[in-house]
C-alpha cells in the first residue's frame, strides 16, 4: 500500500524510495531461493528415478540450464528396469490348507 502511495505522488520522497528499495533488495534473494527450490527439488526426484545423478538438477540455477535439463533426460537412455508386458503370474487360488509338501 505504501508503494502505491509513493508512486502516486508527483515528487516521491527520496528517503521513502530508498527505504522501499532497501526492503526490496533484502526480500528479493529469498524469493529467488524459494523459486529455485520449487524447481530443483522435483528435478532431483525425476533424475534419481531415471538413473541420473540428482546433482544435474543444479543446472536449473544457470541461465539456459533448464533447457539442457529438458533435453538430457528426454533423449538419453534411462537406466531403469523395463515394464513387463502382460499379466503377472498369479498363485493358485484358493491356497491349500494345510500346506502339502
Amino acid at each position: 500500500m505504501q508503494f502505491a502511495m509513493i508512486l502516486l505522488q508527483s515528487q516521491p520522497d527520496p528517503a521513502q524510495m530508498q527505504h522501499f528499495l532497501m526492503a526490496f533488495l533484502a526480500i528479493f534473494p529469498i524469493i529467488i531461493l524459494v523459486g529455485l527450490a520449487i524447481v530443483i527439488v522435483p528435478y532431483c526426484f525425476i533424475l534419481k528415478k531415471a538413473g541420473f545423478s540428482p546433482w544435474l538438477a543444479l543446472l536449473n540455477a544457470v541461465p539456459l540450464g533448464n533447457l539442457i535439463m529438458l533435453y538430457v533426460p528426454a533423449f538419453a537412455e534411462w537406466k531403469v528396469a523395463p515394464v513387463l508386458q502382460g499379466w503377472p503370474v498369479q498363485p493358485p487360488y484358493p491356497p491349500t490348507y494345510p500346506p502339502q509338501g
